[in-house]
């Protein structure tokens, strides 16, 4: 029951950071570029309730907008990496032949900390939305690649994939038809992990100065901004590190929440699960 609970919070709270962001031109009652040098480092208050950045921008109106390009560049390294990861561990776990080569070039990839190689990616690429989703996904997607191997080895020799060779099927019909609809839940669960490492991911390229154009609102950005101000004017980076703490941790729990729904052998466990018994009383 708590576990449900949790889940359920967790992707409220999601949720509503996602459908904020989307409607915050609707109902923002303060530009998030707008600018006042008279009102520079401003402690929260009611006017402005994450108080106020060195250029006198409202960090709360800031802190929305900036949601739109991580969950974006989330969404978009999540949906991509997914894609590439599984077609590669499909055809690694089920054509033999091709496993040694394709693991060795994933081997190179993981070789690498994810985000050591996307900032040297985009370091070559240079700073762009477009380059930072292009080298998230090259971090990101072997391990995807990995994990759907895995699950293919473990049915490629069941006996309904046997029944489907004898028959004369293609394998691209036993790869999507019979092995891909048994994986999904593996997929799943790690594609929400990816969406999370990747909003980290473009936060931290942001911070190191590597991100999108400065000029564009990010948790990262505004992060990189307020270091030098972290004595005099805290919340300046308290409210974007809040945002992208809670953010990656709804998450991760929501993960966490799928890997167990989709796990056979912990709802067996929950099921052989006894209620403690009382002692009679005297």
């Amino acid at each position: 029951m708590m576990s449900k609970k949790r889940n359920i919070i967790a992707l409220t709270i999601f949720l509503l950071i996602a459908l904020a962001t989307i409607t915050a031109n609707w109902w923002l009652p303060v530009s998030p570029t707008a600018m006042d040098a008279n009102q520079r480092l401003l402690a929260p208050s009611g006017a402005h309730w994450f108080g106020t950045d060195d250029f006198g921008r409202d960090i709360f109106a800031r802190v929305i907008v900036a949601a739109r390009v991580s969950l974006a560049v989330g969404v978009i390294v999540a949906i991509i990496a997914t894609v590439i990861g599984t077609l590669i561990g499909l055809v690694s776990g089920y054509f033999r032949k091709t496993d040694f080569i394709l693991m060795r070039i994933v081997d190179g990839f993981l070789a690498f900390p994810a985000l050591l190689l996307a900032l040297a990616l985009v370091a070559a690429l240079g700073g762009s939305i477009t380059n930072i989703v292009i080298a998230l996904t090259i971090a990101f997607f072997p391990v995807m690649s990995r994990v759907v191997r895995s699950a293919v080895l473990q049915i490629n020799n069941a006996q309904y994939i046997e029944a489907a060779r004898t028959t004369g099927t293609s394998n691209i019909v036993i790869l999507f038809k019979y092995i891909l609809p048994n994986v999904l839940s593996p997929i799943i669960v790690q594609s929400t992990f990816i969406f999370a490492k990747a909003i980290l991911a473009e936060a931290a390229l942001s911070f190191l100065g590597v991100g999108v154009n400065p000029s564009t609102p990010t948790w990262g950005n505004m992060l990189q901004e307020s270091q030098i101000y972290i004595t005099i004017s805290p919340w300046f980076s308290i409210f974007p590190g809040i945002a992208i703490v809670i953010t990656v941790l709804s998450l991760n729990i929501l993960g966490d929440g799928l890997r167990d729904a989709f796990d056979p052998h912990s709802i067996k466990k929950k099921r052989k699960r006894k209620p403690k018994q009382t002692a009679p009383a005297a």
